[in-house]
């Protein structure tokens, strides 16, 4: 890796920045606020500034979920009508488990940490309290909705590399319940148009508890247009929803928004590059600009495709998943529900990834 920062095409060792800036927040870096209007009012985020084109908002207290993402001032992480909702608004089990949707928005969304995929009614058992037989999840679970304990933010110099980090954990626990936590860690380099997010789930209660995770990875208007492609080393396609092709509408080159468009949902099986890891990405070959998401597939073995080209909901969602598109109960019919036992935790690994036409060669999915 190069030493330096890289900016406006020229590379500067600290020293050279030093002589220039008092501050090195002249370039990029890391700013905590509150957003004080509408639905989102009392949310906590951070803005974080790379200064190498990226700049996207960390939201504190919706499990420190990337919202606002720009490239090159070209909107790429999805701006959906519901606005980035404080969490306090959260009506958890509303509309049959539905109103997960009513504060879907933004780059990502995470999807955990007990349950994800449709929701339903599962055994408790497990946790040895007559009063909780049974337990309820609503579409995609709760942690998306849950705020950070903040541990800290900023800029960190590494040698003559620089680092916008910011760390933190969210707990999701019930008395008599599950008691899981997920501590994150989000960097970007100074100059850089990558975001790496590494997280961690712990099970800190005593009970064997259920554990599903997934990025919900929303990419909208203008990166996803007429013309924008799915790219991908696609080995098959294990399940597709009874919309895929009623509708016609290609999961590969998108078309237009459309009126009444019914969502299409894929589960891909991609192959790894030569490094083991799996790259997929969109691209706009109208503004020259792709987003890339590269993960470890032993980490998230599944992948989903979510495709809603419906007008004034138009999105495409890029999804690495621990479990397959069936959901809860057959992951414990099947046997490929994940037990976390007292004190035991998983590990995941990501980058997004932000490129320029003139730059995508230097990866491929």
């Amino acid at each position: 890796m190069a030493h330096g920062v890289t900016v406006g095409g020229r590379r500067y060792g600290r020293a050279d920045l030093d002589r220039r800036t008092g501050d090195v927040q002249a370039i990029g870096g890391v700013r905590a606020v509150v957003l004080d209007n509408g639905a989102e009012r009392g949310t906590r985020a951070l803005e974080f500034r790379t200064g190498g084109g990226l700049r996207f908002e960390v939201l504190v207290d919706r499990a420190m979920d990337i919202g606002v993402a720009e490239f090159d001032d070209y909107s790429f992480g999805w701006r959906s009508a519901t606005g980035f909702r404080h969490p306090g608004l959260h009506e958890v089990n509303d509309e049959g488990g539905l109103s997960w949707l009513r504060s879907m928005s933004g780059l990502v969304v995470t999807c955990g940490l007990d349950h994800t995929l449709s929701g339903g009614e599962f055994g408790a058992s497990h946790y040895g309290y007559a009063g909780r037989a049974t337990v309820c999840h609503g579409l995609h679970g709760r942690i998306a909705n849950t705020p950070a304990r903040l541990f800290g933010y900023g800029e960190r110099w590494e040698g003559d590399r620089a680092v916008l980090w910011a760390e933190g954990e969210m707990r999701q626990a019930a008395i008599f319940g599950e008691h899981l936590v997920l501590r994150r860690r989000i960097e970007a380099e100074l100059g850089g148009t990558e975001i790496r997010l590494t997280d961690t789930v712990v099970n800190e209660g005593f009970d064997p508890t259920p554990h599903m995770f997934l990025y919900h990875c929303n990419l909208g208007w203008p990166l996803l247009d007429e013309g924008t492609t799915f790219e991908a080393r696609v080995g098959g396609t294990r399940w597709k929803s009874e919309s895929a092709g009623a509708q016609g509408a290609s999961h590969l080159c998108f078309g237009h928004p459309v009126a009444g468009f019914v969502e299409q949902v894929y589960e891909h099986l991609l192959e790894p590059g030569a490094d083991g890891l799996v790259r997929a990405r969109l691209s706009n070959p109208h503004i020259g600009r792709a987003f890339e998401l590269e993960y470890n597939p032993s980490e998230f073995p599944v992948f989903l495709e979510w495709v809603n080209l419906r007008a004034g909901d138009y999105v495409v969602g890029l999804e690495p998943s621990t479990h397959h598109v069936e959901g809860e109960g057959p992951a414990r019919e099947d046997g490929t529900m994940i037990w976390l036992q007292h004190a035991e935790e998983r590990a995941y690994h990501s980058v997004f990834r932000f490129l320029r036409a003139r730059d995508a060669h230097r990866t491929s999915p």
